[in-house]
C-alpha cells in the first residue's frame, strides 16, 4: 500500500495556475534553509509512521475516514496563501467558496433560506447553537439523552446553561416517554436530538421530538455531525429514511464534514433555519470589516481566525462529487453501510459473537460470548489486542448492562458496564474487504478462545 501520489503532480501544476495571479508583484523568494528544512520534515515523517494506518481498510476503529485526493489538493494548494475566513481581506476567494459550500451543504435538508458557517468541528458548532437556543430561551434547560456526544454537558456547563439527561430505551435512543415525561415537568428550551450517535451510531427519534416540540414549544437542535450525509443514502430503514427526511424541520443542525465528508480536519458546520438569528452574532470591529460591506463571516460566527483553507477543499470536493442521491458521493456512505451489514450478519451466523443492533448507518458493536459481563469484558480487551496484532484495528466501547440485560439471556451482569468492539466501516473501500477483515478477526478470536488449529 502507498499513499496517493499523483495527487502531488496535480497540486504542483495548480499551484502554477495560482501564482500566475499574482505576476504583477515585484520578485520575491523566502528565505530559508532548505537542506535544514529537508532534515527536520525527514524526522516529521518517521515520527508520523507511530500513528494508526487510518487511511488503510483494515482500520475499522474510529470515526476517522481518509480525505479525498481532491480535497486533500485543494486544501493544500490553498495553504500556500494561507487565508483567514474570518475577515474578507484574510481570505475573499475561501470566504465566497466557503459560502457556496455552506448554502450546498444546506440545500442537501432543504433549506433555501438559512445562514452558518464553517466551524473546527462538531463541538464549536453544537457550541454556537447551544448559545443560540440560550439566547433564544433564557434560562431554559437543554436536554439531551444518555447516549448524545458527551460535549453537550460540557458545553453547556460553559455557557451557564442547565442540562438534563434523558434515558434513552432498549434500542439506544431517546426514550420519547421519558422526554414527555421530562418536558412535563419543567419549561425546556432545547432539545438535542442526535442523528447518528458516535457509539453505536443510533439515531434518536426525531419525528416524535419534533411533534413534542410543537405541543411543548422548545426548540428541537439536531446533532447530525456523524450520520446528517446519510440522507443522501439509499436503502435505509423506514425509520431511518423518515428522521433523515424531518430534518429540515428542526432549528438548527451540525454536520461535519471531516467526518463522511471526506474532508481534512478539522471542518464542522453550523447551519440556523432561522436566518434572522445573526442577530445575536452581531459585534463591531475597529479595524476588521472595511474592505467590504458584504457580511463577513466573522460577522456570524464565535470564532475569530478559521483556516480558509477548509472551505477551499470542502468547495472542491463538492464540485467534484456532487451531494445528489445515487452519485458517486451517495454510493459511498451506501457502500460503508452495505459493509457494516454484511459483517453484522457474519457476526449473527457465528454463535461465538454477540450483537446488539443491527447497523443503522455504518457502526457496529459486537463482543464474544461469556458466561458473564466479566467475562465478556476480558475476552473483549484480549480480543482488541489480537486483532491488532494481525493487522485489524477495532475500538472499544462500554454499554451499560442496562441495554444488554434484555437481549443477552443466560448473561450474568456482574458490573454496571460491559466493554465491547466497535467497527466504524465509514470507508466506501470497506466493503470489498470485508472478507479480509472477517477472516482476520476470526483468526483472532480462534487465539482468544484458545481454539487455533
Amino acid at each position: 500500500m502507498t499513499f496517493e501520489e499523483r495527487t502531488l503532480a496535480i497540486v504542483r501544476k495548480a499551484l502554477g495556475e495560482m501564482e500566475r495571479g499574482f505576476q504583477h508583484l515585484p520578485e520575491h523568494q523566502m528565505v530559508f534553509d532548505a537542506e535544514g528544512a529537508e532534515e527536520v520534515l525527514m524526522e516529521v515523517a518517521r515520527r508520523m509512521r507511530d500513528n494508526y494506518p487510518y487511511h488503510h481498510p483494515l482500520y475499522a476503529g474510529q470515526m476517522l475516514k481518509p480525505p479525498h485526493p481532491v480535497a486533500q489538493a485543494a486544501y493544500m494548494l490553498s495553504m500556500w496563501l494561507n487565508p483567514n475566513n474570518h475577515a474578507l481581506d484574510g481570505g475573499r476567494a475561501s470566504s465566497a467558496m466557503e459560502k457556496e459550500a455552506v448554502g450546498a451543504l444546506a440545500a442537501m435538508f432543504g433549506w433555501k433560506e438559512h445562514i452558518g458557517h464553517l466551524t473546527s468541528g462538531g463541538t464549536v458548532a453544537n457550541m454556537e447553537a447551544l448559545w443560540i437556543s440560550g439566547k433564544l430561551a433564557p434560562g431554559k434547560p437543554v436536554l439531551a439523552s444518555d447516549q448524545a456526544h458527551y460535549t453537550h454537558s460540557r458545553i453547556s456547563d460553559v455557557l451557564g446553561l442547565r442540562f438534563q439527561v434523558v434515558p434513552s430505551d432498549d434500542d439506544m435512543v431517546m426514550d420519547v416517554r421519558a422526554l414527555r415525561r421530562a418536558v412535563k415537568e419543567r419549561d425546556v428550551g432545547v432539545v438535542v436530538a442526535t442523528i447518528g450517535t458516535t457509539g453505536a451510531g443510533t439515531i434518536d427519534p426525531l419525528p416524535e421530538i419534533l411533534e413534542m416540540g410543537r405541543e411543548f414549544g422548545f426548540r428541537v437542535h439536531a446533532d447530525a455531525a456523524y450520520g446528517g450525509y446519510f440522507t443522501l443514502a439509499s436503502d435505509l430503514p423506514p425509520r431511518t429514511r423518515e428522521v433523515l427526511d424531518r430534518l429540515s424541520e428542526v432549528g438548527s443542525l451540525v454536520i461535519d464534514p471531516h467526518k463522511h465528508g471526506l474532508q481534512p480536519y478539522g471542518c464542522g458546520c453550523v447551519l440556523f433555519r432561522d436566518p434572522s438569528v445573526g442577530r445575536f452574532y452581531r459585534h463591531d470591529s475597529p479595524y476588521t470589516y472595511f474592505t467590504s460591506s458584504e457580511l463577513h463571516l466573522g460577522e456570524i460566527s464565535l470564532e475569530c481566525s478559521r483556516a480558509g483553507a477548509s472551505a477551499v477543499a470542502l468547495w472542491a470536493m463538492q464540485r467534484a462529487l456532487p451531494m445528489v442521491r445515487g452519485g458517486d458521493f451517495a454510493r459511498g456512505l451506501d457502500k460503508g453501510r452495505e459493509a457494516a451489514l454484511g459483517l453484522y450478519h457474519k457476526m449473527r451466523e457465528d454463535r461465538r459473537f454477540l450483537t446488539i443492533l443491527p447497523p443503522e448507518l455504518d457502526i457496529l458493536v459486537f463482543g464474544l460470548d461469556g458466561e458473564s459481563a466479566s467475562r465478556i469484558s476480558e475476552r473483549s480487551e484480549k480480543l482488541f489486542q489480537e486483532a491488532e496484532r494481525a493487522g485489524l484495528y477495532l475500538a472499544k466501547f462500554r454499554s451499560s448492562s442496562r441495554v444488554l440485560e434484555r437481549r443477552w439471556k443466560g448473561v450474568e451482569f456482574d458490573r454496571p458496564e460491559v466493554v465491547l468492539l466497535r467497527s466504524c466501516l465509514m470507508k466506501p473501500e470497506h466493503l470489498e474487504w470485508v472478507d479480509g477483515i472477517w477472516e482476520r478477526l476470526c483468526r483472532s478470536v480462534d487465539n482468544v478462545l484458545g481454539t487455533s488449529k
